[in-house]
């Protein structure tokens, strides 16, 4: 027997195992992602006594970082394309005072008025998208335009006043699963939530497995998945209990239960759609992407005109969260946004990043806030130490880089394309960002056609 085989064998295990998430690129940054953040939780649990994972801290926790986490899909998907958006927050604060003005003063319906809400963000996202994919003004200028243009905008319709809005629409930020059926001392609604979910893993495992026996394309032995099942619903059934077993009247929040919508949603779009490909195809190399048939203006039209509406979503929850929408609304939630995806993974040239690696560095960011607020740690270290998490996790990259290896995100990554080809997608012909000369150079925004 040759010395390969002999190899192969003895490693078989090892590579097996690499497979229990994924093969390639989304699973690579994303474990790493996901091993600092239970690293975090792991340090704060002890270092707290035992409050981090509270059930009531908990459900604080998603409660108060929600609307982060929305920004952070939308803004992932612009930053993918290449571009950024220093305007959300503003958008945010004015939607968030229109619809408080819509149902305090023109006495809306809480239902009407979210619809009005979205609208308004659709037309500011195509404003600021007709700017960016069809003027060519580069997003960075048309967004730090509008964060002048929606905070006055907020203050203006405002008054520079607080608006209060009816307790039927505070629902969506402040709102919990309702309770149901006999007393088992916990939220039976989360419960069932828990169910679910833990029922959803197990067919998506079936039917992935199933998917690439069908196609004849590798798949990772029977023993890792059920590996993999046996931790994931592991940890499903841990995190049912501990929401579930919250101080009475308390349970999963909504507003949790949007943001996965719109996390299944849009990684579905990302993941699984042309579109989606197109998307990281304009941020690797939107040269090359032209030639291969990709509208430019249209994708680029795309994410601005999304990051929008998702920011009028967030500003929606933010304000029923708080009861109330005022001219502080708002203030550095771009920030929070951008810095939750540049830790989730995202790459500052565009082209690489994903949604759930946003969502897992929103929660690094969101449990850093919440841990040292618990150890009494003051606003001004939690904003240096966050600003030294932010530089280090891009900063080990750009240096991975610059000492000629290979990006440490893109070599976590580099599968990803071939890995969803053997799910039967299409992806235009395009080099990553991280492998082409002019990644560095070409404009983000002023693109043709």
């Amino acid at each position: 027997m040759s010395a390969v085989p002999e190899e192969k064998k003895k490693s078989g295990w090892y590579r097996d195992l690499g497979k229990m998430f994924g093969a390639g690129q989304s699973s690579g940054r994303q474990l790493g992602i996901l091993g600092a953040l239970v690293v975090i939780i792991i340090f704060f649990q002890i270092a707290t006594g035992g409050l981090t994972l509270d059930p009531t801290n908990l459900i604080n926790l998603v409660n108060q970082n929600a609307y982060v986490l929305i920004l952070a899909i939308g803004m992932v998907m612009v930053i993918i394309a290449g571009h950024i958006d220093l305007s959300v927050g503003s958008i945010a604060a004015f939607v968030g005072i229109m619809v408080a003005t819509s149902m305090a003063s023109w006495h809306f319906p809480p239902a009407v008025a979210i619809l009005l809400g979205l609208a308004l963000g659709a037309v500011i996202g195509a404003w600021q998208g007709m700017w960016v994919a069809y003027v060519g003004v580069p997003a960075f200028i048309v967004t730090l335009a509008g964060m002048l243009i929606f905070r006055g905008a907020n203050q203006f319709f405002g008054n520079s006043t607080t608006v209060v809005v009816p307790q039927s629409f505070t629902f969506i930020g402040g709102g919990f699963i309702r309770d149901f059926g006999p007393n088992t001392n916990y939220s039976n609604g989360t419960l069932l939530l828990g169910l679910i979910v833990a029922i959803v893993i197990i067919v998506q495992e079936w039917r992935s497995r199933r998917t690439q026996t069908t196609m004849g394309s590798q798949k990772a032995p029977l023993w890792v998945s059920i590996v993999k099942l046996a931790i994931l619903e592991a940890l499903v059934v841990y995190a049912t209990l501990l929401f579930a077993g919250g101080r009475l009247g308390t349970s999963f929040p909504i507003s949790g239960i949007i943001l996965g919508i719109l996390v299944l949603a849009y990684s579905f779009v990302t993941r699984r759609t042309t579109f989606g490909r197109h998307i990281y195809a304009v941020g690797g190399n939107w040269r090359a992407a032209e030639l291969s048939g990709v509208k430019i203006r249209r994708i680029n039209f795309f994410v601005m005109m999304n990051m929008s509406i998702l920011a009028s979503v967030a500003g929606m929850i933010g304000v029923a969260r708080a009861g109330a929408s005022g001219p502080g609304d708002g203030v550095g939630w771009e920030l929070d946004a951008i810095a939750a995806v540049f830790i989730g993974g995202a790459a500052v040239a565009g082209g690489i990043g994903t949604i759930v690696g946003s969502i897992v560095g929103g929660l690094v960011i969101a449990v850093l806030n919440n841990g040292l607020q618990l150890l009494g740690v003051t606003i001004d270290r939690v904003q240096i130490i966050k600003g030294l998490v932010l530089l280090i996790a891009v900063g080990i990259d750009v240096y991975s880089k610059k000492q000629g290896r290979p990006s440490l995100i893109g070599l976590m990554t580099r599968n990803r394309r071939a890995s969803e080809a053997a799910a039967g997608l299409e992806a235009p012909a395009v080099e990553p960002a991280e492998n082409s000369a002019e990644a560095s150079s070409r404009p983000k925004s002023t693109t043709p056609n």
